[in-house]
């Protein structure tokens, strides 16, 4: 039995605990109010997202599984800069199949004050890959032994506890000598945002993340004769709007669809177009579904040498219900709006990117090679599928 138990304490007893009951008492209140805070929305803070979703169809039109991080043999080169924070399991990323790789979400927030926030994100059959600030918490945290993306036990997600924003911070943010395309996404007039760290004060424009995923996407793309494409969304979310691009050496051509709700047939594009004028198209389509023209223009220059390379592909926007579906995003306090625009890129195999490939091999020409690269594992395999049929 614990003597303890029904013991009366003395007076001096009480008071030599006074300080720390009255400490405890005053942290309790502190995490209460700052709980409640949390709960309660915030009518001045606003948050704009914006991201890409990059996959490649077979032959039925719908996204074949692929390695969205480069082939298992080789390290997958990510493109950013170095203090951008990893998934730590390395030789697990390296033999990842999926469909979607998400690529350069980045979160704004906007506010007329300082406060402080909490957001969440999770991906559906999908884990977080890389991101910045330093996050509190990344799922799954521990070894993961199954490459196959659509047997993850749970759902990645990643999750930042105490965000600063902080619209007076003039920001000092990380930056490297080399030029790189996760940069040109501080061209907005966000407010700056600081995480603190064992290191040390992180600053950034926005949340950075990026992640794959083994679900399946809202819309198809197959081709028909005449290099027809046919386009139709398997569920019941409507296309808000879609481009088949498509580009030869130095000659493009791109047709806009407009929103597609039913199996829509788009003629190929005649490759007499302009990639500048396209530039102007997109970025309006952009800013038609929410973004600032800031917001707009800083992902058009982030992602305008990756959409617009070699090779043909459908450039449509995601609908908003299917983001909010298989990248559920929380924030605390609640914003008086969320808007998210994701791009998704979904690559088509037509028999000019076919023969361009297998000549490229057949003549060791590596340059042309280059350009297919991530994608020439499920190019070989959808043309080799073409050939047995």
């Amino acid at each position: 039995m614990n003597p303890a138990i029904g013991k009366s304490l003395t007076v001096g007893e009480v008071r030599s605990r006074l300080p720390r009951l009255f400490a405890c008492g005053l942290l309790a209140c502190s995490l209460a109010a700052w709980s409640a805070d949390q709960k309660r929305p915030a009518p001045d803070l606003t948050a704009h997202e914006w991201g890409t979703f990059t996959a490649i169809a077979g032959k039925d039109g719908h996204a074949v599984e692929w390695s969205p991080l480069g082939e298992p043999r080789f390290p997958p080169s990510t493109g950013l800069p170095q203090f951008v924070e990893y998934f730590s399991n390395v030789n697990f990323k390296l033999g990842l199949r999926g469909t979607i790789r998400m690529e350069t979400p980045v979160l704004y927030f906007y506010a007329p004050r300082d406060l402080t926030v909490s957001a969440k994100v999770s991906f559906a059959k999908g884990l977080i890959t890389e991101w910045y600030p330093h996050a509190d918490h990344v799922q799954p945290g521990g070894i993961v032994t199954d490459t196959r993306l659509s047997q993850l036990p749970a759902d990645g997600s990643i999750l930042w506890n105490h965000v600063a924003v902080s619209p007076n911070l003039a920001g000092e943010f990380p930056n490297e000598a080399q030029p790189n395309r996760y940069y040109a996404a501080r061209d907005t007039a966000s407010s700056p945002v600081r995480v603190q760290t064992s290191d040390g004060e992180q600053q950034e424009k926005f949340l950075f993340y990026r992640g794959v995923s083994a679900s399946p996407l809202p819309v198809s793309a197959r081709l028909i004769s005449d290099g027809k494409l046919v386009v139709e969304s398997p569920g019941d979310h409507e296309i808000p709007n879609a481009i088949f691009f498509e580009r030869r050496g130095d000659r493009v051509g791109y047709r806009l669809t407009g929103p597609l709700t039913d199996a829509t047939t788009v003629d190929p594009p005649v490759l007499k177009g302009s990639v500048d004028s396209l530039y102007g198209d997109l970025e309006e389509i952009l800013v038609g579904q929410g973004l600032y023209r800031d917001e707009a223009r800083a992902m058009v220059a982030t992602w305008k040498d990756s959409w617009f390379e070699e090779g043909s592909r459908l450039i449509y926007i995601v609908p908003r219900a299917f983001i909010d579906q298989v990248l559920p995003l929380t924030i605390h306090p609640e914003p008086a709006q969320i808007v998210r625009v994701f791009v998704g890129r979904l690559e088509i195999v037509t028999p000019a990117t076919a023969l361009a490939v297998k000549t490229a091999l057949d003549h060791n020409d590596q340059a042309t090679l280059d350009k297919y690269a991530r994608f020439l594992e499920p190019i070989l395999e959808i043309v080799d599928q073409g050939k047995q049929e």
